[in-house]
């Protein structure tokens, strides 16, 4: 089983870690790109461009996918089309959607943490528009965040929650992390919030869903039992811009990068 998980940095870890989770036997690809992030800064085309890019690095990498993973939301707005026409029905395409629905079933007040431009999008508008019509809804964005997860600097991240924090209002009780950087200081969010907020990420729904469109759950919607950890243990790949690499640094500060290193 081959997964190819395709973003401009990190922030693919915490979706890397859940299926590696769910299932250990699966080889991953981790298709990178630093030679061109961050991709939030880009236009359109520029993202969809480099979202094929990295996935076909992967694809020659592997010789062969069961699927493509995009956690990455604005690579999610802007390639989904293009890499499902090139690749499906072959190859399932998955896309990461900000956990804005679940987080709205309470009833009671959230907030959509986001970088600066998808908190202005068009995109989150209507996610917040059909899903949380309901409910009053804060949109934080979050100067400066993603790119501190990114660079694992303590001093920074801390400063970035801080200020996300601080435009947070109080009755707040439910936080979408609209950004799959955000989810790697998930800890650090929540001290920063006093524990007054559940925090609402989407790894482990994208990773659910991947393993379903792969045909690889049982009855339950679980990882499919006829993979143990007794089986082989699953390959971690890592590319970056395309160039056979290692898990950066950075990655093995936080707790989803160490899980996916060999034990």
């Amino acid at each position: 089983m081959r997964i190819a998980l395709v973003d401009s940095g990190i922030g693919m870890l915490s979706t890397a870690a859940a299926l590696h989770a769910a299932r250990p036997d699966a080889d991953l690809y981790l298709s990178m790109d630093p030679d061109h992030m961050p991709w939030g800064r880009r236009t359109p085309e520029q993202v969809i461009d480099r979202a094929v890019a990295g996935a076909r690095a992967a694809l020659d990498a592997a010789g062969s996918l069961d699927a493509v993973v995009v956690p990455c939301n604005t690579a999610s707005v802007h390639g989904l089309n293009r890499l499902r026409t090139e690749l499906e029905p072959d190859i399932p395409v998955i896309g990461t959607v900000p956990a804005i629905k679940p987080a709205a079933a309470a009833g009671t007040p959230i907030a959509v943490w986001s970088t600066e431009a998808t908190t202005s999008s068009a995109y989150q508008k209507r996610l917040v528009e059909t899903f949380a019509r309901d409910v009053a809804v804060t949109q934080v964005a979050c100067k400066g965040l993603a790119e501190a997860v990114e660079s694992a600097d303590p001093a920074l991240i801390s400063d970035a929650v801080a200020y996300a924090a601080s435009l947070t209002p109080p009755e707040v009780r439910g936080v979408v992390l609209g950004c799959t950087h955000y989810d790697l200081v998930g800890e650090e969010i929540s001290k920063a919030l006093s524990g007054r907020a559940d925090l609402f990420t989407a790894d482990r729904a994208v990773a659910a869903q991947t393993l379903r469109r792969m045909g690889a759950t049982d009855e339950a919607g679980e990882g499919s039992p006829e993979a143990t950890p007794a089986d082989r243990p699953g390959r971690v790949t890592v590319l970056a811009s395309g160039r056979p690499a290692q898990l950066p640094p950075a990655a093995l500060t936080y707790p989803a990068g160490r899980s996916l290193l060999p034990h």
